[in-house]
């Protein structure tokens, strides 16, 4: 893999720890990506989900959003066809069963992990 594949690539974060979303950030760009949105909780991301689905090329989300499971935002972000990661702390059975076929990664996560799971995520999906 190289940054190359995600050269260009529009990423929607969802992320509610503000030093982990930063650092999630310059990840991205460091991989050729640019962050288009970054929301910390579910409704602020349904609302940019709303306007700005058109401008995603694939999303991050953390699963668990102050207690809050980030399903909807998931929901959302499938329904506008857009491939998405979760990223989460836990361990991955914690996710439910309905969402377990989507690229995880387990917190912390380096570089090179993000950057295999986004590039898994916006592989095409067999429908």
């Amino acid at each position: 893999m190289s940054g190359q594949d995600l050269a260009g690539r529009r990423v929607f974060l969802v992320e509610d720890e503000t030093l982990v979303a930063l650092m999630i950030e310059q990840m991205v760009e460091e991989l050729g990506g640019t962050v288009v949105g970054s929301e910390a909780g579910i409704d602020g991301a349904l609302d940019f989900l709303a306007t700005h689905h058109s401008e995603i090329d694939v999303a991050l989300l953390d699963v668990n959003l102050n207690g809050n499971r980030s399903y909807d935002v998931a929901q959302a972000v499938t329904g506008h066809g857009i491939p998405l990661v979760f990223a989460t702390g836990y361990a991955d059975d914690d996710i439910v069963a309905e969402w377990r076929s989507r690229p995880v990664l387990a917190k912390p996560f380096r570089l090179a992990e993000l950057e295999g799971a986004l590039v898994l995520a916006l592989e095409p999906r067999p429908a």
